[in-house]
């Protein structure tokens, strides 16, 4: 597998910066790029294109990840190059947050229409989306056991619009799934926080889906906007600085974060990224910066303890928006975590998401995440 990229920092493309691409005959192309760029009219015209015979796939960003660390405003552009390219892209259509389980559901039927189907890599849009109902029909529909991981895309933590790009071009309410198959490839995914939970738990006493409305019998917005105090007046935006931690039934962690993306101030209630959990638990949670940075470092050495592959490696890194929000100026330390993890032979490319996709660290188990850093590793036998 050979593999070469390029960062682009001005907002027109010249097709001549993607020469270096072409001359790899790349098969699969991965795009990450500001929302200012999927807007631009000719942006995906311009890249497809240039390469026409080859796969493309990306989303826009809450900022861009490469070997070059963190970028905003910028588009980090992928080819890789396949010994043995088996993979295929689906993609459909999410017209609204209630079919996001109908989705996944079409992805997973289009990627087991093959066999050996290994690992899904999903990118989906990330507002008016549930991410948890779109990985269970995904793996409702794949065999047991297969990897799935990705991201939904981001929009600088607006929550506003987000795009998907393929090769029909570029959309705000599309999905898109690599399906990789067979032995002659190994990925691996892993995924870590770092934040802490403080004060007391709540009740989670009404919701449906991913929708929160009361904790402990109140208006889930009015209670935490009481806990944010000056924060409250930037909602949603300043949610990403406080998640919640999911707590079961008996109030036991299960390793999941929520993260608020949009609120409803007539219902008095909290959109999030995901799922809850009956008559489970919440509760805030906090992060510093070193803390952060440390978790995507124990994020790369479990993809170093499951990687059985010396070879060249592609290793996805999709980061929430709201660690990059906290850590602002440090943001580059947790990529360079990673980077010092993984070595010289991983190509780094990836985006900072309003939602990561990957399986829960002790099992095969996938699930939506929120203010983690996850990573996929991707190389041949």
């Amino acid at each position: 597998m050979d593999i070469k990229q390029v960062v682009i920092k001005s907002h027109t493309i010249d097709p001549i910066l993607l020469k270096p691409l072409s001359d790899l005959n790349p098969q699969l192309i991965l795009v990450f790029a500001s929302v200012a760029h999927f807007q631009s009219a000719d942006f995906a015209n311009t890249l497809i294109h240039s390469i026409p015979d080859a796969q493309w796939v990306g989303c826009s960003t809450a900022g861009e990840i490469s070997g070059e660390g963190v970028t905003d405003n910028s588009v980090v552009i992928t080819a890789i190059h396949f010994e043995h390219p088996d993979f295929m892209i689906a993609h459909t259509t999410l017209a609204n947050m209630e079919q996001s389980y109908i989705a996944g559901q079409a992805l997973a039927q289009q990627l087991s229409s093959r066999a050996e189907l290994k690992h899904i890599l999903v990118f989906g849009q990330g507002v008016n989306i549930n991410g948890s109902a779109l990985i269970e029909g995904i793996a409702a529909h794949t065999p047991p056991n297969m990897g799935i991981s990705g991201g939904l895309a981001g929009d600088a933590g607006q929550f506003l619009r987000s795009f998907v790009l393929n090769n029909q071009g570029v959309s705000q309410n599309t999905l898109c799934a690599i399906g990789f198959y067979g032995n002659h490839l190994s990925l691996v995914s892993s995924s870590f926080g770092g934040w802490k939970g403080f004060g007391a738990t709540r009740q989670i006493t009404r919701y449906q889906g991913n929708i929160l409305y009361e904790l402990d019998g109140k208006p889930a917005l009015d209670l935490y906007k009481r806990y944010l105090g000056d924060y409250a007046n930037d909602l949603p935006t300043s949610g990403l600085l406080f998640p919640f931690s999911m707590l079961s039934a008996e109030g036991s962690e299960v390793g999941i974060i929520r993260t608020i993306l949009g609120i409803n101030r007539e219902e008095g209630s909290l959109i999030l990224a995901g799922d809850l959990i009956e008559n489970g638990y919440l509760q805030l949670m906090h992060a510093s910066t070193d803390a952060l940075v440390d978790g995507a470092q124990t994020a790369a050495e479990m993809i170093l303890s499951l990687q059985n592959s010396p070879n060249k490696s592609l290793g996805l890194l999709v980061s929430c928006v709201g660690r990059k929000l906290l850590m602002g100026g440090r943001v580059d330390e947790e990529v360079d975590a990673v980077a010092n993890v993984l070595g010289s032979k991983t190509t780094l490319t990836g985006f900072y998401s309003n939602g990561e996709i990957s399986p829960l660290s002790h099992s095969t188990d996938c699930k939506l995440h929120n203010q983690t850093m996850t990573i996929t590793c991707l190389s041949e036998q």
